[in-house]
C-alpha cells in the first residue's frame, strides 16, 4: 500500500511538473497571406531572412496580380479599355474575327434573301429581276457582303431596285459596318500609339547611391532620354514602399510613403535635356532619417521612382518608372560624370551611365550627424555662459568686498571717535 501511495504521488508530481512546463498554446488569429509573410522581425527572430519581393520591377512593370476578381462584367462595360490592354495576340485576333464574323453574318442573310425570292431557282434567267445580280451561292453572297462592308464595288454583283429588303439590308450593313470600322480601327491606331515604347528611351540609373552633397546627406539617383525628342513638363516624383506596424497593432504590408524629390523648391520638374542627378535631402521629414550604414542592409524597404510628362511629338502622357531595393542603394557612393563639352556642344556618354565611384562619407545616419554637429557647437556656448557667469561672480565678489572695507573703514571712524571721549 505504502508503495502504491508513493508511487501515485511520483506520478502527481511528474504530472504537476509537465503541466508546469508544457507551453501554453496561443490561438494567433488568421492574417492575409501578404501580412503573415511580412510580419515584423521580432516577431520570430529566428526566421531566415526571406528575399525582398518588389513591387515594381526594374523594367517598370508593377508586380501584382490581380485574383478572384468576381464582378467580370465590368472589363465588358469598358470593352474598348480591354481591348487596347490586351496583349498583342489576342487583339490582331480579335480584329480579324470581328470583321469575319460580320462579313460571314449578312453574307448569311444575303443568301437567305436570294434562296426566299427564289433566286436561286431562276439562275441564268434573263426574264428573272433577282435581287442581287449574279448571286449564285453562299461564297457569292460572302463575297458581296465583303464587298459592301469595304465599299470595293468591284462592278459584278449590284443590288437592283425590286428588292426592298435588299436595300434596307444594304443601309444596316453599311452603318454597322462603319461602326466596326470606326471602333476597330480605333482600337487599333491606340494600341500603336502607346506611349509605353516612349518611356523604355527613358533609362534609370541601376543604383541609388548616399553620399553628402553640400555637407548634408542626400539619396541620389539618376534619370536621362536617350531621344533627340524631348519630354514636356517633365516631373519626378518617389515613393518608399516599406511594411507597417501602428500603434494599434495594425499591419499595412505595402505603406507608401512620400520621399521629397524637391516638390517645394521645384527640383521635381525636369528640363530632361541631358542625363540629370535626382536628390533627396535625408532630414528630419525623411524616412531614411534614423538609417546608418550597418542598418541599411537590414531594411526591407523598396524606392519607386516615377518619371511623367508628354510626349513631344504625340501630345500624349508618358510615364517611366523603376525600383531601388536595399541592395541596390549603394553608401558612399557618387555618379561619375557622364557630360562633357566638346567643340561648340555639349556630349553625353551614355557608356558611364550607370557607373558609380567611391566617396569619403560617413557611416553614421543623418540623425546621428546632426547630433554629433550639435554637440560641436555646445562648448561654444557654455564658454560664453560661463564667462558671463565668471564675470557676474566677479562683479558680486568686488561688491561684496567693497561693502567690507565700508564697513572696516565706518568700525576704525566709530572707535576713534569712542577714544577721543574717553
Amino acid at each position: 500500500v505504502c508503495l502504491f501511495f508513493m508511487a501515485a504521488n511520483v506520478l502527481e508530481e511528474d504530472s504537476m511538473e509537465q503541466d508546469i512546463e508544457s507551453p501554453v498554446t496561443i490561438h494567433q488569429p488568421k492574417l492575409p497571406k501578404q501580412a503573415r509573410e511580412d510580419l515584423p522581425k521580432n516577431i520570430n527572430k529566428e526566421c531566415a531572412k526571406r528575399k525582398i519581393q518588389r513591387y515594381v520591377r526594374k523594367d517598370g512593370k508593377c508586380n501584382v496580380h490581380h485574383g478572384n476578381v468576381r464582378e467580370t462584367y465590368r472589363y465588358l462595360t469598358d470593352i474598348f479599355t480591354t481591348l487596347v490592354d490586351l496583349k498583342w495576340r489576342f487583339n490582331l485576333l480579335i480584329f480579324v474575327m470581328v470583321y469575319t464574323v460580320t462579313w460571314l453574318f449578312f453574307g448569311m442573310i444575303w443568301w437567305l434573301i436570294a434562296y426566299m425570292r427564289g433566286d436561286m431557282d431562276h439562275i441564268g434567267d434573263s426574264t428573272w429581276t433577282p435581287c442581287v445580280s449574279n448571286l449564285n451561292g453562299f461564297v457569292s453572297a460572302f463575297l458581296f457582303s465583303i464587298e459592301t462592308e469595304t465599299t470595293i464595288g468591284y462592278g459584278y454583283r449590284v443590288i437592283t431596285d425590286k428588292c426592298p429588303e435588299g436595300i434596307i439590308l444594304l443601309l444596316v450593313q453599311s452603318v454597322l459596318g462603319s461602326i466596326v470600322n470606326a471602333f476597330m480601327v480605333g482600337c487599333m491606331f491606340v494600341k500603336i500609339s502607346q506611349p509605353k515604347k516612349r518611356a523604355e528611351t527613358l533609362v534609370f540609373s541601376t543604383n541609388a547611391v548616399i553620399s553628402m552633397r553640400d555637407g548634408k546627406l542626400c539619396l541620389m539617383f539618376r534619370v536621362g532620354d536617350l531621344r533627340n525628342s524631348h519630354i514636356v513638363e517633365a516631373s519626378i516624383r518617389a515613393k518608399l514602399i516599406k511594411s507597417k506596424q501602428t500603434k494599434e497593432g495594425e499591419f499595412i504590408p505595402l505603406n507608401q510613403t512620400d520621399i521629397n524629390v524637391g516638390y517645394y523648391t521645384g527640383d521635381d520638374r525636369l528640363f530632361l535635356v541631358s542625363p540629370l542627378i535626382i536628390s533627396h535631402e535625408i532630414n528630419q521629414q525623411s524616412p531614411f532619417w534614423e538609417i546608418s550604414k550597418a542598418q541599411l542592409p537590414k531594411e526591407e524597404l523598396e524606392i519607386v521612382v516615377i518619371l511623367e510628362g508628354m510626349v513631344e511629338a504625340t501630345g500624349m502622357t508618358c510615364q517611366a518608372r523603376s525600383s531601388y531595393i536595399t541592395s541596390e542603394i549603394l553608401w558612399g557612393y557618387r555618379f561619375t560624370p557622364v557630360l562633357t563639352l566638346e567643340d561648340g556642344f555639349y556630349e553625353v556618354d551614355y557608356n558611364s551611365f550607370h557607373e558609380t565611384y567611391e566617396t569619403n562619407t560617413p557611416v553614421y545616419s543623418a540623425k546621428e550627424l546632426a547630433e554629433m554637429a550639435s554637440r560641436a557647437e555646445l562648448p561654444l556656448t557654455w564658454s560664453v555662459s560661463s564667462k558671463l557667469d565668471q564675470h557676474a561672480e566677479l562683479e558680486t565678489e568686488e561688491e561684496e568686498k567693497n561693502q567690507e572695507e565700508r564697513n572696516e573703514r565706518n568700525g576704525d571712524v566709530a572707535n576713534l571717535e569712542n577714544e577721543s571721549k574717553v
